[in-house]
């Protein structure tokens, strides 16, 4: 009855993007859950097998699935960011990436019994680490700056480039065993460079009619995904296997023409990808033979998969880093992560066909090999590295660093009042104009959407232990939260109240705790500091202790966050009675009517019989004398009584 490729098609589609939900809400490695779920419903119950379905369709999926993965990973390589980061990234992506590609070959000839053609080829491809994987785990793990920069760059460079590799030793080893002769390499090479020309000026040619007008707006997404696929099929007929070079090319030259369209297009390539990495790889792993998968358990695997762990990686990173800046601790974590994604499994499975039709039998076992170092990589990499990070002190656990979503007035000096704490903060808006106060203020700041998957392309979130999202869009603040949940869990995120309006009673949606005590929206927020409402900080002390600070604070004041003693911060919820004690400060949103009765009283205090007037205490807090000239705070004139 459902024994159909319709049916197939749509098990693969529902099961991959249900794997990424899962992997989503459960805090999981999502290639982890989709490789089970491939499994479960291939080989193990025998319930689709995509390949057999889809016979001849089954080549040319997977190979145009790789081409849009790998252009789509390109697009994010921006020199000038790589440019920005310090000596050992240039060292592991091309020193580090030399030397794994070599042992890993050797490894993959010596201990799995695979042949120098088949060998050198899965050698190439293993030096990829794959951004999919490797941003979740650094996010969850929260490492300090430099380890994951490095993990994230080396992800995002060496990616499109291990299948390009990987193409080099094929025809490389076919020269060497005399099955091509040296006109065939160096035509090779020549449509090659014709392949870095096309994709070059494919790029070139759709990115000035992107930003001259020539495209509408409703036509950019589906025709650049149009010339991706031309650009592969058209190199890839002049000389097979260069298609990926092309389209690698392009997306390298779009992601450095400074386009400032590419952000208007980045949900439809991020929901593309999604789409098609949750759809191959579930119909890769539930295309295996059973007895492929049987095969990963062979002795000779497992040595080859253990030697890539403990020898081949940790040896790679310790020799290209010689001379450089990272210390032992960076060294051995670096070493150890290196989790093998999905391009890794796909592209796997484009060479093995190939492979297989030129007649090297032993490429059977590639998928199979791939499987395991992948499966083993993520899982062991994936639940490790937090605890090891850990143990070599290499987390930001112990700061109190602020994301802050919206770019409002009140947000940007509610992120300024942080800095001074001495932790790290930074604002994100999706508009370059909503930020102009923060900018104004020389706080970091950055355009783009939090919910998108690129913005952790270009900025490291590691260091935030807590996300504020304080939009103007209540619904857009509670999706945020709730998609960063499963990530950083919800005692570190918060949303400001909800803005309810006439013609809405009330919002169903889930998200963060509310902010702040009382809860107040981002409005009443933006009203308060038009009229004059300041962010002030009151030390507390064993003399005036932190009950007496809440009994005589002004009623329209607004608690937000207290300051430890330590540096830590911790943001007031109506949801959770927070306590301080002395040597604590608390930092609250307060009129300056109550600044002015504040300083009136101390003054008071301090100076006895003499007084001062109302008038020159406002004119002390406004900043000007009655002539008008600008006067120095603290320095305002005193009368005797």
């Amino acid at each position: 009855m459902f024994d159909s490729l319709l049916f197939d098609l749509m098990l693969v589609v529902l099961i991959g993007i249900l794997s990424q939900w899962v992997a989503w809400r459960f805090r999981m490695p999502a290639i982890v859950v989709m490789s089970v779920a491939g499994l479960l419903v291939g080989p193990i119950f025998g319930l689709i097998n995509p390949q057999e379905s889809m016979g001849e369709l089954f080549s040319p999926i997977i190979t145009f699935a790789v081409a849009i993965i790998l252009f789509e990973g390109s697009l994010n390589l921006d020199f000038k960011e790589i440019r920005g980061f310090s000596k050992p990234v240039a060292r592991i992506v091309t020193v580090g990436a030399f030397i794994a590609w070599i042992a890993g070959s050797l490894a993959a000839h010596y201990l799995a019994g695979l042949s120098w053609a088949v060998a050198f080829i899965i050698g190439g491809l293993f030096i990829v680490t794959g951004p999919t994987v490797i941003l979740p785990l650094l996010r969850q793990a929260k490492l300090k700056p430099r380890p994951a920069a490095i993990l994230k760059w080396e992800g995002i460079v060496v990616d499109p480039f291990g299948a390009l590799l990987a193409v080099f030793a094929f025809e490389f080893i076919k020269f060497l065993n005399k099955e091509a002769t040296l006109t065939a390499l160096l035509l090779f090479f020549a449509a090659s460079a014709f392949a870095v020309v096309l994709g070059w000026g494919v790029a070139r040619i759709v990115g000035n009619a992107f930003e001259k007008g020539g495209i509408p707006e409703f036509l950019k997404a589906p025709v650049l995904f149009a010339l991706v696929i031309f650009t592969f099929v058209f190199a890839d007929e002049i000389m097979h296997e260069t298609g990926l070079l092309a389209v690698t090319a392009m997306g390298m030259t779009m992601a450095n023409m400074r386009l400032t369209t590419l952000n208007d297009i980045r949900h439809f390539k991020e929901n593309i990808s999604v789409l098609l990495i949750s759809g191959i790889f579930v119909m890769l792993t539930a295309s295996l033979n059973p007895k492929v998968l049987i095969e990963i358990f062979n002795p000779h695997i497992i040595l080859y998969v253990l030697a890539m762990l403990f020898i081949v990686r940790p040896l790679s990173i310790w020799i290209s880093t010689m001379g450089t800046e990272l210390n032992n601790r960076e060294k051995h974590l670096i070493g150890w992560i290196a989790p093998r994604g999905i391009v890794a499994l796909t592209v796997s499975g484009y060479f093995a066909t190939i492979l297989l039709e030129n007649g090297y039998k032993d490429a059977e076992l590639l998928t199979a090999l791939t499987f395991a170092l992948v499966f083993s990589t993520v899982v062991l990499h994936g639940f490790t590295i937090g605890f090891l990070a850990k143990k070599l002190n290499l987390t930001t656990t112990d700061e109190s660093g602020v994301l802050i979503v919206g770019g409002t007035r009140f947000a940007a000096e509610l992120a300024q009042s942080v800095k001074d704490t001495g932790n790290e903060v930074l604002l994100i808006d999706q508009s370059w104009a909503g930020l102009s106060y923060a900018r104004k203020l020389g706080l970091n700041s950055f355009v783009g959407d939090i919910l998108s998957e690129q913005v952790e392309y270009h900025i490291d979130l590691t260091p935030y232990r807590y996300i504020l999202a304080m939009t103007k869009a209540d619904i857009y603040n509670a999706h945020i939260c709730a998609d960063f949940a499963p990530d950083i869990g919800g005692d570190y995120l918060f949303q400001t109240a909800f803005q309810v309006d006439n013609d809405v009673e009330s919002f169903t949606i889930t998200g963060g705790q509310m902010l702040f005590s009382p809860a107040i929206s981002i409005y009443e927020l933006e009203e308060r500091m038009s009229a004059g409402h300041v962010i002030r900080k009151t030390l507390l002390t064993k003399q005036y202790s932190y009950t007496q600070y809440l009994r005589e604070r002004d009623d329209k004041s607004i608690l937000l966050y207290i300051l430890r003693a330590d540096g830590m911060i911790e943001f007031f919820t109506p949801e959770i009675e927070r306590k301080a004690s002395a040597g604590d400060a608390v930092i609250s949103l307060t009129s300056p009517a109550k600044i002015i009765e504040r300083v009136k009283e101390r003054l008071e205090e301090e100076n006895g019989e003499m007084t001062i007037r109302y008038e020159e205490i406002e004119e002390q807090f406004m900043g000007e004398d009655r002539m008008g000239k600008p006067m120095i705070p603290g320095e305002a004139p005193l009368s005797a009584k």
